[in-house]
């Protein structure tokens, strides 16, 4: 069968499009592998109507409401190829097969990569975070971290004292220039020089960051701007232009979501360089409506 979209990614931003094609009764293929960016999570908040629910129910759920439409085919597998085809795209899977449609829609998401600091990879999304709007509420007036990764790090380290008492860890790297540490002293952080040596507490909780001297910094959680990279290859394999954004690549798009390629759209946190999971699903709506259009418009304009 030849769909008329298929979308690479079952998440927030994929379901979204999906759910645009699906209302227009026009045959879409979501290829997913279960493996949203947020499953570490153990629940999600400032999503719109769905404040601390659990990711993995807010993608069941909506998984169901786009399922209920007859024209939408869910292959639960990785697609591990695409390439241009006759009038369209085929997609290889791992099993080995092809699916063929006229559109595609990438929407695969992103890898974390965290710093290799012992007792950070068994926090990350319960006490080790990325986004305050997301977690900070939860840990309000406690003491806090931030990591030093990347030069943002300071604009998240001046950020994070709005929901508690915040300790910048320089992790042994450079200090801050003096006009960062003095917006930084207005701020009340305090910057820890000293290399860290692991995270502390009963997982994934946390109690403290000890340092190479074997001073115990008490904090509740630590935030950090973790190095992004593409959970799939295919944007790179269809020649999709790619841009340095400030954790990692981003597929550039227009404002309607397509890509570089034509008939190629990209939606979620491959195609943006903020992250969140409304503006996730705000990008797969964006996606879905615009390769509609495309479908209906392009053989009037031939």
């Amino acid at each position: 069968m030849r769909h008329d979209a298929i979308i690479i990614g079952g998440s927030f931003a994929g379901l979204s499009a999906a759910m645009q094609l699906a209302r227009a009764n026009r045959p879409v293929c979501v290829v997913d592998t279960g493996k949203p960016r947020n499953r570490f999570a153990a629940t999600s908040h400032g999503f719109f109507g769905q404040d601390g629910m659990p990711p993995p129910k807010m993608l069941a759920q909506a998984r169901d409401k786009v399922a209920a439409y007859t024209s939408v085919r869910f292959v639960d597998t990785e697609a591990t190829e695409a390439d241009a085809d006759d009038d369209g795209y085929a997609v290889t899977l791992a099993s080995g097969e092809r699916l063929r449609a006229r559109k595609l829609v990438l929407a695969f998401g992103l890898n974390d990569g965290l710093p290799a600091i012992p007792g950070v990879a068994e926090r990350w999304g319960e006490t080790v975070l990325h986004c305050p709007y997301c977690h900070g509420y939860e840990f309000l007036n406690r003491p806090l971290g931030v990591l030093s990764v990347i030069p943002l790090s300071t604009h998240q380290a001046a950020l994070i004292p709005e929901w508690g008492p915040t300790t910048f860890f320089l992790n042994g790297g450079e200090m801050p220039d003096a006009e960062t540490r003095a917006r930084l002293a207005a701020r009340n952080v305090t910057i820890e020089p000293e290399p860290i040596v692991r995270l502390e507490g009963e997982a994934p909780k946390l109690a403290g960051i000890r340092l190479a001297d074997g001073r115990l910094v008490e904090i509740a959680a630590l935030y950090l701007a973790p190095r992004t990279s593409f959970q799939s290859p295919i944007a790179e394999q269809l020649g999709c232009a790619l841009v340095d954004g400030p954790l990692g690549p981003v597929i550039r798009t227009d404002a309607m979501k397509m890509t570089n390629v034509a008939g190629v759209y990209a939606a979620g946190d491959i195609a943006r360089p903020m992250h969140n999971a409304t503006l996730a699903s705000a990008d797969g709506v964006l996606a879905g409506s615009a390769v509609h259009q495309a479908l209906v418009f392009e053989p009037v304009r031939r």
